[in-house]
């Protein structure tokens, strides 16, 4: 009789997402099946949702690229984990076996998925996309160690790579954009400057540590900002958003001579961002974040200390749990701004 797992699967562009039971495929060399504890959602998710990342050629199929679970079986040759391991799943490639996708089967039809998923109970997983942790680490906030810290701490300890008499401003209070900000005052920055147009996500960055925040509803952000550096503009200015003209905003925030731009933010696809050249020839630069420069076998033992040691604070970013059955709220609240990051709950620690 066929193993089955609950999924929610992505059959239509701009639809809800649809709950199905899959049948779990017979696990390839490499691969590892996890039962899924808690699954974040990510800007991401909406984007594929609503078709912003361009044509989508495997529909119907799975979703979620950030989570935490229990490994229950692996496959042949898998060397980084073993069945009862807690790991952090996620988008970003460690080592190990790189197998890019599995099929499942429903009464439906075949449904398409990734190297990793995790909006479902179970998911056959690549070993690279796996990290083990310590089965002493919350799964709860491990679940935000697979894309949001990753991406937006990564953002500023690999690419940015500020020192503490430095300073910088973060652009976009989400789940990316906060933990930004929490390895920003991490590395020992005074000037840490929070900019949103959500009072909430503002009030969270100020208990975060952000030593100032902006509303660029209320405020001119740029006026602003001199007014606090005084010298011209931020070292540092880290886009978390997805939008171009943030980016932009976010480019003319940094100073003239050396001030750089890290654009972290993952906007619709065929978007494009106007710079004046003569800012460039000024000295002020602008590059991109890649999940923040990442690797997690590297990167991971920093979150840990952070988390273990109370600098990383995750509780502030996933406060928030929806059921598997409730995604598509849990989806539109997050689209809405109503939520930081939210977390789908799988009910897997009430069974263990």
């Amino acid at each position: 009789m066929s193993q089955l797992l609950r999924a929610a699967v992505l059959c239509e562009i701009n639809s809800d997402l649809e709950l199905q039971d899959l049948e779990i495929p017979a696990l390839q060399p490499g691969q590892v099946l996890v039962d899924i504890a808690y699954s974040g959602i990510c800007r991401s998710q909406l984007n594929e949702i609503q078709g912003l990342k361009g044509v989508d050629r495997f529909l119907p199929h799975t979703l979620g690229h950030e989570g935490s679970g229990i490994v229950r079986k692996v496959g042949g040759d898998v060397s980084r984990a073993s069945a009862g391991d807690h790991v952090v799943l996620s988008w970003l490639k460690g080592g190990g076996y790189d197998i890019r996708s599995t099929v499942y089967e429903s009464s439906k039809g075949r449904v398409n998925s990734g190297a990793v998923s995790t909006f479902m109970t179970a998911a056959v997983v690549s070993e690279n996309r796996l990290v083990r942790i310590d089965s002493t680490v919350p799964l709860k906030e491990a679940a935000l160690l697979g894309c949001a810290v990753p991406t937006g701490a990564g953002t500023v300890l690999n690419i940015a790579v500020p020192s503490a008499g430095h300073s910088l401003a973060v652009f976009g209070l989400g789940g990316i954009g906060q933990c930004a900000l929490i390895a920003a005052k991490n590395c020992g920055l005074k000037t840490v400057i929070g900019v949103d147009i959500v009072q909430d996500k503002l009030d969270i960055a100020l208990r975060l540590g952000a030593s100032h925040v902006i509303n660029a509803q209320q405020e001119d952000v740029g006026k602003r900002i001199h007014q606090i550096t005084g010298t011209g503009g931020v070292d540092y200015a880290i886009e978390a958003v997805g939008n171009t003209s943030v980016m932009e905003m976010a480019f003319a925030s940094v100073r003239d001579n050396g001030g750089l731009c890290v654009v972290a933010g993952n906007p619709p696809a065929g978007d494009t961002v106007r710079i004046d050249p003569f800012d460039l020839i000024k000295g002020r630069k602008i590059v991109g974040s890649w999940g923040g420069g990442s690797d997690l076998d590297r990167d991971m033992p920093i979150y840990l200390r952070w988390l273990e040691g109370g600098a990383l604070p995750l509780s502030e970013l996933g406060g928030h749990e929806y059921s598997l059955g409730d995604i598509n709220g849990a989806l539109e609240d997050f689209a809405a701004g109503k939520v930081l990051r939210p977390l789908i709950n799988m009910g897997l620690e009430t069974l263990v």
